[in-house]
């Protein structure tokens, strides 16, 4: 099926609450939010709280596919990586999600799920060969490790949060891949856990503030082998970047951005080759 990304409201947010919603709190409002499964996550500036039920009604009224509005009210933190959400419509946080023929069900307010990715998840797997030993730290729900399983590699996924990890092994079942994933809860630092100690590709999501990692898991790639290293970074940081890849021995493939995350700062997945 097709992915489900960050969409624009029909006609936009903005044109059919005008009228309703006074024009100057109006103008904060983005016409923008993202869609995971049945659930529409939107943003609420200050300026428009008292109008919070009317957006999410509106949403619901317009979009048959969302059964659950969610106000994003806290950003991700924590060993979980989970955000905080406050629900404006429905009566649950739990959705089954689809991305590029694969299905995903979770529970949002207790995982971590980043739909802006599933193109970029796409691009990494389509670059998979049958019979690749492949590693996935903070592997989530799956979203990475699945598709991988399905094309034949050899996928060991690395969970910490046990709300996601139970959420993996579901969606490895109904994925029916389970012939091909060995799925760990663990902390992603300790290798120790691991039953290979060699992969052809890693594939390291890694999440904010956490960059260390790359020089722990690195020497788990073959000679020769992958790894895609996702990082947050402002553009200018970039070319300081590549000359520390380069001068710690790794050929940098490709760089490119994956989205913002904040003002100036985004994404940035760079793909790595062990010399």
């Amino acid at each position: 099926m097709a992915e489900e990304p960050y969409i624009p409201a029909l006609m936009g947010l903005k044109g059919q609450l005008r009228g309703i919603i006074p024009d100057h709190a109006l103008g904060t409002l983005s016409d923008h939010f993202e869609v995971i499964g049945n659930i529409a996550v939107i943003s609420i500036p200050p300026e428009l709280l008292d109008y919070k039920q009317v957006i999410a009604q509106d949403i619901i009224s317009r979009h048959r596919n969302i059964g659950t509005v969610l106000s994003k009210v806290a950003g991700v933190s924590g060993n979980k990586r989970t955000a905080g959400y406050e629900i404006l419509a429905g009566n649950t946080t739990v959705t089954l999600h689809h991305e590029f023929g694969f299905a995903y069900r979770f529970d949002l307010s207790r995982v971590f799920f980043n739909a802006r990715l599933a193109t970029e998840r796409k691009r990494v797997t389509d670059l998979i060969v049958s019979g690749e030993r492949i590693f996935v730290p903070f592997c989530g729900v799956g979203p990475f490790a699945i598709p991988a399983a399905a094309k034949g590699a050899q996928v060991t996924a690395v969970e910490q949060n046990p709300d996601a990890y139970i959420w993996l092994e579901k969606n490895i079942h109904l994925n029916k891949v389970e012939k091909n994933i060995i799925a760990l809860q663990g902390d992603a630092f300790d290798t120790g856990l691991l039953p290979h100690r060699q992969f052809d590709r890693l594939i390291i999501p890694t999440p904010y503030g956490m960059d260390m990692i790359l020089d722990i898991l690195s020497p788990l790639a073959v000679k020769g082998g992958m790894i895609h290293f996702y990082t947050f970074k402002t553009r200018n940081q970039i070319p300081a970047l590549v000359e520390e890849y380069t001068e710690k021995g790794f050929d940098v493939i490709g760089y490119k951005r994956c989205g913002n995350v904040a003002p100036g700062v985004s994404r940035w997945v760079f793909d790595l080759q062990r010399d």
